[in-house]
């Protein structure tokens, strides 16, 4: 089921295309009840700085490709040939191919990814323009509007 946030909601002027993203953020999660391998966190570490976590254990280096291409962040794994002489009692430890795909705001810069003790770590960071940082307007009124005419009238 799609639900329309523009249709629900018509006098949203200008927040399009933020409804288009959290109409996206639903229609992903619907489509990814079943992509939950590898298991990962998404932390928030303040306004500017976050991180994807990844649970990689039994992948090196070699083995996991981390890209970003037309806005969304594409991990993926793909586990060397196992070694055919050990004989396992039991395997807990998955080493299947996984693909784990993440979609990105415009504004999020990827700024580089660690493996260590079985964790992938990419971090990231929401660089925000000027032009969409927070600015103060000031408010006209009588008072501020007679400063304005007493100073243009002294220079």
């Amino acid at each position: 089921m799609k639900i329309s946030f523009g249709n629900l909601y018509p006098s949203t002027l200008g927040f399009e295309t933020a409804l288009r993203d959290i109409e996206a953020l639903m229609e992903n999660s619907i489509e990814s009840v079943h992509e939950k391998f590898p298991p990962h966190n998404i932390i928030k570490h303040n306004e500017t700085s976050y991180s994807v976590e990844l649970a990689v254990a039994g992948f090196n280096q070699a083995d996991i490709d981390v890209t970003v291409k037309d806005g969304l962040l594409i991990i993926k794994g793909d586990k060397s040939k196992d070694d055919t002489n050990i004989q396992y009692l039991h395997k807990g430890i998955s080493n299947r191919s996984f693909t784990k795909t993440i979609r990105l705001a415009d504004t999020i810069e990827v700024k580089g990814a660690d493996l260590e003790s079985g964790v992938l770590k990419i971090s990231l960071e929401n660089i925000i323009p000027e032009s969409k940082k927070p600015k103060k307007i000031e408010i006209n009124g009588i008072k501020n509007l007679a400063s304005q005419q007493l100073n243009s009238l002294t220079t």
